[in-house]
Parts: C-alpha cells; sequence; structure tokens
C-alpha cells in the first residue's frame, strides 16, 4: 500500500477521498490549514464509516509556501483536493484566482521536488463548458471553457486558470512527475459533518423552502463516486496525462431536484417548492440577493457532459444523480442542518 497525501481533508470531496483510501489500507496523510481541524477530520472519516486511527495531519495554506515540502515528504501519490469555493462570489475575481493558480503551482511544484509519481487534481466541469455557444452534443474532456465568455463568474474562471496553469507546469517543469484531471459537475450526496460545500446549498434551499426554482440547470454527480474516480486515477497506467469528467448523466433543473425530493423524501419534503419563478423575477431578485446574482448569467442554459471517458478508461459508474439528490438531503437531516 502507498503513502498519500490528501491536501485539504477537512473539505467535502477531500473527506471522502482521504476515508476511502483509508478503507483501501492505504497511509494517508492530510493538509489542514489549521490543525485544530484535526478531531473535525476524524469525526468526518467515522462518519463516513472508516478507522480514521493511521490519518495524520500537515499544516499548509495554499497562499503559502511553508509547510507544502514537509507534507509530501516520502510520498508515492498527492490528492490535491483543496481549493478556494466561496459561498458568495468575491468583491474582486484576483481573491479566487491567484489563491486556486497559485495553491496548484505549489503543490506540483513540491511534488516534483519530493519524486512524488503522479498528482491526481481536482478541477472541475467549470473548466470544460463555460462560454460556448448553445449546443446539444454534450462536452468532454477536449474542451475548455471560454474565459471571456459573458457567463464567466470568478469562480469559473480560477478553476480554468488553475487548471491551465497546472498542465503548463507540467509541460514545461515537471520532470518525471505524473498529472492528472478530475472534472465533476455539482457534487452532491452524503455530508460528513455540520460545515459542507457550497454546491451542498441547492439542495439544502430547497429542503428550507425557497419560494420556488430558477429555471438554472447543472450537471450532478455523487462525492462518494467523485472520490472513487480520484482513487482509480491515482494509480491507473491509462490516467496518465488525462483529464476525466466526473457527472452521474444529463443536467437537472432546480425544478427537477425539487420533484425528486417531493417524490422520494415524504414528508421531510414538505416545504420543498414545486413551482418554476420566472425568469424576469430572478432577475429582479438577484439585484438584492447576491447567491442568486450569481445563478443569473447561466439562467436557461442547459449544458451537458459525457462520461464515457472515465468509464471506458477507469471502468468508472456513478449511481445515479436522483441517488446523490436523496442522499445530500438524508445527511442534512441528519445533522439538522435544515428547518423541520
Amino acid at each position: 500500500m502507498s503513502k498519500i497525501l490528501v491536501t485539504g481533508g477537512s473539505g467535502f470531496v477531500g473527506s471522502h477521498v482521504v476515508a476511502q483510501l483509508l478503507a483501501a489500507g492505504h497511509q494517508v496523510q492530510t493538509t489542514v490549514r489549521n490543525l485544530q481541524r484535526e478531531n473535525d477530520v476524524r469525526a468526518m472519516v467515522k462518519e463516513a464509516g472508516v478507522d480514521p486511527t493511521g490519518l495524520s495531519f500537515f499544516a499548509a495554506d495554499l497562499a503559502s509556501d511553508a509547510g507544502w515540502m514537509a507534507a509530501v515528504a516520502g510520498c508515492e501519490y498527492v490528492q490535491h483536493v483543496a481549493s478556494p469555493i466561496p459561498l458568495h462570489a468575491p468583491k474582486h475575481e484576483d481573491e479566487l484566482i491567484g489563491p486556486a493558480r497559485d495553491g496548484v503551482l505549489r503543490v506540483l511544484r513540491a511534488s516534483r521536488d519530493a519524486g512524488v509519481k503522479r498528482v491526481v487534481l481536482t478541477s472541475s466541469c467549470a473548466a470544460i463548458f463555460y462560454g460556448h455557444q448553445p449546443r446539444e452534443a454534450p462536452f468532454d474532456e477536449t474542451n475548455w471553457s471560454i474565459l471571456d465568455g459573458e457567463d464567466m463568474s470568478a469562480y469559473v474562471k480560477s478553476k480554468v486558470i488553475a487548471e491551465r496553469a497546472a498542465w503548463d507546469f507540467m509541460a514545461k517543469e515537471g520532470g518525471k512527475l505524473e498529472l492528472t484531471a478530475i472534472n465533476p459537475a455539482g457534487i452532491l450526496g452524503p455530508v460528513l459533518s455540520p460545515d459542507f460545500s457550497s454546491s451542498i446549498q441547492i439542495v439544502k434551499r430547497l429542503m428550507d423552502g425557497m419560494p420556488g426554482c430558477p429555471r438554472i440547470y447543472f450537471g450532478i454527480v455523487d462525492v462518494r463516486d467523485v472520490a472513487d474516480l480520484h482513487v482509480r486515477a491515482m494509480t491507473h497506467p491509462a490516467a496518465k496525462g488525462e483529464r476525466f469528467i466526473s457527472v452521474a448523466g444529463n443536467s437537472f433543473s432546480m425544478l427537477d431536484v425539487a420533484k425528486v425530493l417531493k417524490a422520494r423524501m415524504g414528508s421531510a419534503a414538505q416545504r420543498v417548492p414545486t413551482r418554476q419563478i420566472p425568469d424576469w423575477l430572478v432577475r429582479l431578485s438577484a439585484m438584492f440577493d447576491p447567491a442568486l446574482r450569481q445563478l443569473v448569467p447561466n439562467i436557461g442554459k442547459k449544458r451537458n457532459a459525457s462520461f464515457a471517458k472515465a468509464t471506458r478508461l477507469l471502468g468508472w459508474h456513478p449511481r445515479p444523480s436522483e441517488d446523490a439528490i436523496v442522499a445530500t438531503a438524508e445527511s442534512l437531516m441528519k445533522f439538522g442542518l435544515v428547518k423541520q
């Protein structure tokens, strides 16, 4: 079994990656910005049904060189999952872009210098299908988001620029280091603590009883399947130098998600809205709601992506989007994070 570093072990995806690697018998260590999070991460791994005893911790921040060489020392593989994901749009896009890009380069540089065999980078579908003209054909791993497109938020730009920077580094300075990128769509699934990812807000807001559903579409994938794809990509020879889209199928509208909750969650979904909000009202409301403001450029835009490559090369098969939606709601209820 290998010694593996997972960056950002306190995060939604990172905690699931840590749990799956430990369950497979690997020697796992993880970075957190503050070592006071150690007990939190151990509790999350335990919530996933895995013994966290062998997990070790290092303090390292994407915004600083300090700690990274110590964290990667002796590791055969690195899962670089950590990335800034805001609950609200930053005042200036550089607040996101700089740390995302510089953090990737710090981890790659330290990994190369430490003799790591392969880094698996958590990128995003945001780096694949934004800024394009409407299309019926699904996007695949050959596609890249267009940086000067009209629907480019600071978060989307940060994912594009960070992944581009990673591949550029590999081409010019990577040496013997290998890189694989995982590009997930909207990540749902079971949260392991009350401190959850911004992607979970979609289900939380529906369960809490928002007024209605904006005409927004997004791909869905379960966090457990995202972690599984990370683990597969880490050692599989065919994953070297490749990108892999992680999505469970065609995009869902917010109303589709609401209907799944209504059908599968019974009385727990009594607050979930079943009406679609007119586009003009979403635009008007966005003037007063920062969360809605980020959605406006994407009203009515369907973007589908194919996960055929991950299935063909790595044997990856995600669970249905409906199951990811229900698992999200059930875990939010378990931690008391939705209105009763």
